[in-house]
């Protein structure tokens, strides 16, 4: 005597997998190849889509270079010292903040946030005349602030400054490379890293779509990073550092790098 349960089973009614084997079975070779292709296709649009939406959860859209990990790494040098960071993680966290100081300083201290560049050129059409150097602290940020940055420290012929125990990281040795004096400490901490963007929409097919649109951002704004440095004197080779260096890591500069390469033209103690 069947069960209720086993009477259901041999009908079309039955479990779900035996609908879908029943289904695969009256399929032709073909079809079934193009149902295969297209899952694998699926899965990896999936796995792009989640990969995408770890790596760039919480930030603004647009190119970005996102804030070092800390302790730093350094891909060249795993053994070696890592730079001495003295500033405060909070006080870098910040969105950027812009003091006028002593002496023809000014001071970004803090994340390149979105908009920076607008505060910092409000202040230079300000203070302009008394600003002689931008003396940075920064963690990075936006690619797009950083590089309007520069190019006005750059038209202007400002000097920058890293300080020792200061952390100009990710985005920030945009601005650091475009001073027309660029000073620097051998103790400062001076790195960079690969670019990732980070808009994303809600559904797969406009993430995996975002993807691609965020690889050719990507290349785009290298392209314009290894222009700007081209045009203020630094060395190009530089950022073949941050193309090599993952996200998630930081490659920071030797005191010996940061003269090779022409990123500094004053490397002493400030």
């Amino acid at each position: 005597m069947k069960t209720e349960a086993n009477a259901r089973a041999d009908t079309d009614e039955g479990p779900f997998y035996r609908g879908a084997i029943r289904w695969l079975a009256e399929l032709e070779d073909g079809a079934i190849l193009r149902v295969a292709f297209f899952a694998l296709l699926a899965g990896t649009a999936s796995v792009l889509y989640v990969d995408f939406r770890e790596l760039t959860a919480g930030q603004s859209a647009g190119p970005q270079l996102g804030r070092p990990i800390l302790p730093p790494s350094n891909p060249a040098l795993p053994e070696g010292p890592m730079p001495n960071v003295t500033t405060a993680p909070d006080v870098l966290d910040q969105p950027l903040e812009i003091a006028l100081g002593t002496g023809g300083q000014l001071h970004l201290t803090g994340t390149i946030d979105p908009g920076s560049a607008e505060r910092f050129a409000s202040e230079i059409a300000a203070r302009g005349e008394y600003v002689q150097t931008v003396v940075l602290d920064s963690p990075g940020g936006s690619v797009v602030d950083a590089l309007t940055i520069g190019s006005l420290i750059h038209e202007q012929g400002l000097a920058t400054e890293v300080a020792a125990g200061s952390l100009c990281a990710s985005s920030c040795p945009i601005i650091f490379a475009s001073g027309a004096e660029r000073i620097a400490s051998p103790n400062a901490a001076i790195g960079v890293h690969q670019i990732y963007a980070s808009a994303l929409a809600g559904d797969l097919r406009d993430g995996v779509r975002a993807a691609g649109v965020a690889m050719a951002d990507a290349q785009s704004t290298t392209a314009e990073i290894i222009a700007h440095l081209t045009k203020t004197g630094v060395d190009p080779a530089m950022w073949l550092h941050a193309l090599q260096t993952p996200p998630d890591r930081l490659y920071y500069f030797s005191p010996e790098e940061m003269t090779a390469l022409k990123i500094v033209t004053n490397l002493a103690e400030n």
